[in-house]
């Protein structure tokens, strides 16, 4: 077992028959996060950015419908049985 941890391979066997042979693998390190922030300065977003579309999400999630080019909502029709 702390071979294992120390990333040695170890083989898992059953009835004594080798099945799996278990490696390290090699990952690179993680880097530096550079692309985090990249925008800064050059672009802006609304005061409301979190809530827009609040109203037409809760249409949604009510049964109604929302039109991309309007915005406008109207009750789905009930299907016929």
């Amino acid at each position: 077992m702390e071979g294992a941890a120390r990333g040695e391979p170890f083989v898992i066997a059953r009835a004594g028959k080798p099945l799996v042979k278990v490696l390290a693998v090699d990952a690179p390190e993680a880097g530096p996060a550079g692309r985090t922030g990249f925008l800064a300065g050059r672009i802006s977003l609304p005061d409301n950015f979190d809530r827009m579309g609040s109203t037409e999400i809760e249409t949604l999630f009510e049964g109604g419908r929302v039109t991309p080019s309007t915005g406008f909502w109207w009750p789905r029709r009930r299907s016929r049985r």
